[in-house]
């Protein structure tokens, strides 16, 4: 069945590959416009008859959608649209017709994205496919067939859809939330439909809607913060004194071998001076969502207690805390990935 060959598509091209989520997380609202070029739609009805092919010209599309980021690449969401087809005539071994009026769609679409993070905080590119439902409309369509017979066309059918997408996103400066987005849908809708002949009370079958789509929209994200203002000079942090800083590679809880040797230091100096408590401060940058950042940077925590412990240092004196990206060395916006921020601080009180 078609239906499926078109779902398989779109799932292919919805497959991310070797790319990094961009991080969005809650409800959003988005909406969009542009040019429907459809393919060509194959009549196969009235039986007896040859077929013929409806020959189509471009019109609009208009899309509306509500979804949700669940802050690791992936959003749900649920779609409504509007495309209008053009009918320009009718062919049929060779011999053409006319046709006045249009042909138009409506779709209910459940779809599924993949926003990616390649390095550009003004742009993220995005893939995703839909499954639902679409209903065509013809209301008072002519067509005089290339053998000389008239017919009024009126009815309402539905059939099953598929789409792949690809777009790119560009956050609004200075606008929280707000991104204008660009993108590409094929559309598939399966057929056949079926449609009244008004002037001899016969049927009017097509076969399946194929067509491009090209979009310009914008969308908007729900309780999406400002950036924080950035420091007018990077000036490094004062580390309090008897203070000893870990750092991680992005996106890691594994000390690598130039942290335990830190940490080896800062559980020798404990054994040495007057040490009532150790402190492990765990924490992330910007990089993920805040939930995400939490767990993160507690991970990172508990991985230099446990080398501290290694070390010899009693557990009973230490106390592990996780901060996610709430204290950063280096301020920055949602979404940037900086080294010195991704870190635990020993502390010998």
């Amino acid at each position: 069945m078609r239906i499926r060959s078109a779902v398989l598509t779109a799932a292919m091209l919805a497959t991310p590959v070797a790319a990094m989520a961009q991080p969005f997380q809650g409800f959003y609202i988005g909406g969009g416009a542009g040019y429907h070029l459809p393919l060509d739609i194959t009549v196969v009805t009235p039986p007896g008859n040859p077929k013929a092919t409806l020959r189509t010209s471009g019109s609009f599309i208009g899309l509306a959608s509500a979804g949700y980021g669940l802050g690791n690449g992936l959003r749900f969401e649920i779609e409504g649209g509007a495309q209008q087809t053009g009918l320009s005539s009718v062919a049929s071994q060779g011999v053409t017709g006319n046709v006045g009026g249009n042909l138009r769609t409506y779709t209910a679409m459940a779809n599924v994205m993949f926003d990616m993070d390649v390095g550009a905080n003004w742009l993220y590119p995005y893939v995703g496919a839909g499954v639902g439902y679409g209903w065509t409309s013809l209301q008072n369509v002519t067509i005089t067939s290339p053998f000389g017979r008239s017919s009024l066309l009126s009815g309402t059918d539905g059939g099953l859809a598929a789409q792949g997408i690809g777009g790119v996103s560009f956050p609004m400066p200075n606008m929280p939330g707000l991104s204008l987005t660009a993108e590409y849908r094929f559309f598939h809708m399966e057929g056949k439909q079926t449609f009244r002949n008004v002037n001899n009370g016969g049927h009017f079958v097509t076969d399946s809607q194929n067509s491009h789509n090209f979009l310009f929209g914008v969308r908007y994200a729900f309780g999406v913060t400002p950036p924080p203002t950035p420091a007018t000079a990077a000036v490094p942090a004062v580390v309090p004194a008897r203070s000893y800083l870990v750092f991680f590679d992005w996106d890691k809880a594994v000390l690598t071998e130039r942290a335990r040797t830190i940490v080896k230091e800062a559980a020798d100096a404990s054994a040495k001076v007057q040490t009532t408590k150790i402190e492990v401060n765990g924490n992330a940058d910007a990089s993920g969502t805040h939930a995400y950042n939490q767990g993160l940077s507690m991970r990172r925590a508990q991985a230099v207690a446990a080398e501290l412990v290694k070390d010899g240092v009693p557990k009973t004196a230490i106390s592990i805390q996780a901060f996610g990206d709430t204290k950063p060395l280096v301020p920055t916006a949602p979404g940037v990935r900086e080294p010195q921020n991704r870190r635990v601080e020993i502390i010998l009180r």
